[in-house]
């Protein structure tokens, strides 16, 4: 009896307690615990040439937008807190080095750091290596400025997504921009980075060129190895040329340090440069790129961009930030980040982290608007997304002591891009006659206003500039 009323004894004070606890818990009701965070693997150029004029304006882009978004301070409807709630970290990589070594380095942020997701990549041939590894470790991995259309023409993916257009789109709008500039073309040439990017690149502008100027010939085919830096050599071949037009995708320190080599022997006096990522150095090279070179940014970035809100907003934050307007890699990285955060949100579920299968599921064909317009993920199975591109010439504003891209002309996405479940190559050569002359593109005029203009299968005949005057004489807007 002795031992039972023990036990009793136990069993009735433990229950006081518990009765204690539980009272004192309710009382106090603590605040439910922070959700985990989401952890970023963000991959950009942070040394060597491409670090300046494009991996740390990518870098940049991320930092500021991440910041918005933990403070939940982006406009709607990426307004939320961080992704799904919970606040995002980050972790930087630097991408340069050997493709080995990017291999290595994405398989310690996914396997050593476990991130949730990694947004990266300004190089084709990191996008090249990165690709089967993503697939091979499931891991959910969206590309933000590598411009390749292999990627996923090569062969279907579940984990990889590209909101950044690809190259085919920079390239076919080159050429209807050149060609409405240019309408008696004869002669052209063309220098690209030796690898993907700048291969891709000079195959799809001379596809496009081939269906819009049967008659004009390429010329001068320079391909010098990527980061080369001295072009000497290529600078007096183009000075052999006729060529009226010079095609380049070069990037990075490349692109500058053959700008400032081909202005001391006077070649842009002898052709006009076509420089599909040219906005990416206008705010460095400012007085130095040459008057009346064409321009593009990989889209409608920058200058190039509509004067939307979220495009403000984009430049303004950045802008304070940095002391520098954004160029077209702190764009692409703003856009992929936005495009991540939706596709995050629509899978989230309450008290658990989405998957990757479930986020990738989310992400597959969505489309939204970001500070470069509307982004469709409308082809490679709804992993690489399309947007509308732009083109214009650029001049430097003395009055001002600032770049400017004036006779701008916007190409609808559909008039640059493939169709969905169609080669970038094939398109071109086979189906793109309808696709590359038809359609509406949209002039701004000098008064920043834009206005769209009907086309149809002699757009290449058509001339900017006397399309900009007409406009403009409607409007009473100042000449451009």
């Amino acid at each position: 009896m002795l031992q039972f009323g023990r036990r009793i004894r136990y069993v009735l004070a433990g229950s006081a307690v518990a009765t204690a606890v539980i009272t004192s818990s309710q009382a106090q009701q603590p605040a439910a615990p922070a959700a985990a965070p989401v952890k970023l693997g963000i991959v950009s150029f942070l040394t060597g040439p491409a670090a300046s004029p494009f991996g740390i304006p990518g870098r940049n882009g991320a930092e500021i937008v991440i910041e918005a978004f933990n403070a939940g301070k982006a406009p709607p409807p990426f307004d939320k807190v961080g992704l799904g709630g919970a606040k995002i970290e980050a972790k930087y990589i630097d991408e340069s080095g050997s493709a080995a070594n990017v291999v290595t380095e994405y398989r310690n942020l996914v396997q050593r750091d476990q991130v949730d997701a990694v947004v990266g990549y300004v190089s084709s041939g990191s996008c090249l290596a990165v690709t089967p590894v993503a697939e091979e470790l499931k891991a959910l991995t969206v590309f933000y400025d590598c411009g390749t259309p292999r990627i996923f023409e090569e062969k279907a993916r579940t984990y990889v997504f590209r909101v950044s257009p690809h190259a085919t789109m920079d390239n076919v709008a080159a050429a209807r921009y050149l060609l409405a500039k240019k309408k008696n073309i004869t002669s052209y040439s063309g220098i690209n980075q030796n690898y993907a990017w700048g291969q891709d690149s000079w195959r799809d502008f001379v596809g496009g060129m081939k269906v819009l100027a049967p008659k004009a010939e390429a010329d001068k085919v320079l391909f010098p190895k990527l980061f080369a830096g001295e072009y000497g050599a290529e600078v007096s071949t183009l000075l052999t040329s006729k060529s009226q037009a010079l095609h380049t995708s070069f990037f990075d320190g490349d692109l500058e340090g053959f700008i400032y080599q081909e202005q001391a022997r006077g070649l842009d006096k002898r052709m006009t440069i076509i420089m599909t990522t040219g906005e990416a150095a206008i705010w460095r090279l400012r007085d130095k790129m040459p008057d009346g070179t064409i321009i593009g940014g990989r889209g409608a970035n920058g200058p190039l961009a509509r004067d939307t809100e979220i495009n403000k907003w984009f430049q303004k934050i950045y802008t304070d930030r940095y002391n520098i307007p954004p160029t077209y890699p702190a764009y692409q990285m703003a856009q992929s980040l936005l495009g991540l955060k939706l596709a995050y949100e629509k899978a989230a579920k309450p008290g658990a982290k989405p998957t990757s299968d479930e986020v990738a599921a989310a992400f597959k064909g969505i489309s939204f608007v970001g500070p470069a317009g509307e982004v469709k993920m409308a082809l490679g199975d709804g992993h690489q997304g399309i947007t509308e591109t732009a083109y214009g010439t650029y001049r430097f504003n003395k009055q001002k002591q600032q770049p400017e891209i004036v006779d701008i002309m916007r190409f609808p996405a559909e008039c640059v891009n493939p169709p969905a479940g169609i080669d970038a190559d094939k398109w071109i050569a086979e189906h793109a006659t309808a696709s590359l002359t038809d359609g509406v593109v949209t002039i701004r005029q000098a008064d920043g206003t834009e206005v769209p203009f009907a086309v149809g299968k002699h757009l290449h005949r058509a001339d900017v500039a006397n399309w900009v005057r007409t406009f403009n004489k409607r409007s009473n807007a100042p000449a451009v």
